[in-house]
């Protein structure tokens, strides 16, 4: 018979996309998950990963038992709902994937007021990238995700998802101290369309809505330093390389050679709390949900 727990183990390889990533979203060591995998190939009788430069491949074997192991997932999920629902308060394990900045400057205080109010309830992070957030909770990798979008790029929601708005997270333009701008309180986009920029790389949500908003203006836009980390970013503006557009969530303090700059009409994006909609009537689904939205309205 084949083991729940080594097929959940399976599916959060094939969720994550790697054996390290399924070890910390399951809390285990990577050894751990391997030690698995390995059991349940001898149960099934076959190969179910193969190595591919430094990462592994599901063969078809194994997605055959991924298959099986969402509907078993979503059985004992059904089963865990229940009976949370009828103690009536939180408990069990709550595991949520935020996206860096919301990592950084949200998650931390949320967390800590759940585990306060609600010893019973057994806390995970994980930090993603926004764009996967929506595709970890439909596959069940995980149970509450924190995801953002741009009014450029609405987030897309499966019919089997529920979602609450958050909170709307400003941007603002950072300049070096000495810049010709950096005593004006705010400025407008064609003031900075010709500027040097540093910005995250192609294909991220920001960056395509900083390309398509300096185009509009007339100017291709000059992206000079395209890095991922907002905290590089700021460091490069510092160094007077360029200029950047920052959220404000999880920013931090800014050093003494930078300036903030409104940028009007101002970017924002949009804050959301995911989760299956099989699952929402889970006390601790909704108390997240809620610690968010309070946490929200203390630091937005």
């Amino acid at each position: 018979m084949l083991d729940l727990g080594r097929l959940r183990a399976l599916h959060a390889v094939h969720t994550h996309g790697s054996i390290g990533a399924a070890a910390a979203a399951l809390g285990y060591t990577p050894s751990a998950v391997s030690q698995q995998v390995a059991k349940l190939e001898r149960e099934a009788g076959s190969v179910l990963l193969e190595r591919q430069g430094r990462g592994v491949v599901l063969t078809d074997a194994a997605l055959l038992l991924v298959a099986a192991a969402q509907e078993l997932m979503r059985v004992v999920e059904s089963a865990e709902v229940a009976l949370e629902e009828q103690r009536g308060r939180p408990g069990g394990r709550l595991t949520v994937a935020a996206f860096p900045t919301a990592a950084c400057g949200l998650l931390p205080p949320v967390l800590a007021a759940l585990a306060a109010a609600h010893p019973a309830l057994d806390l995970r992070l994980v930090e993603v990238d926004a764009h996967l957030s929506v595709d970890l909770v439909a596959r069940g990798g995980v149970d509450l995700a924190v995801a953002h979008d741009w009014d450029i790029a609405p987030l897309p929601v499966p019919e089997g998802l529920g979602r609450a708005v958050i909170g709307d997270d400003r941007c603002d333009v950072l300049v070096p101290a000495g810049h010709r701008l950096a005593e004006r309180g705010s400025v407008l986009r064609a003031d900075v369309a010709r500027e040097r920029w540093i910005c995250q790389p192609p294909g991220s949500v920001c960056h395509d809505w900083l390309v398509r908003t300096l185009r509009e203006s007339g100017t291709e836009p000059d992206m000079a330093y395209q890095v991922g980390e907002y905290g590089t970013q700021v460091a490069l503006v510092a160094a007077g390389l360029g200029i950047a557009l920052v959220p404000r969530l999880g920013r931090g303090p800014l050093p003494e050679g930078v300036r903030v700059l409104r940028l009007e009409p101002a970017p924002v994006r949009r804050l959301y709390a995911l989760w299956r909609k099989g699952a929402a009537r889970r006390p601790s689904i909704m108390a997240a949900v809620d610690a968010l939205r309070a946490q929200w309205r203390q630091v937005g």
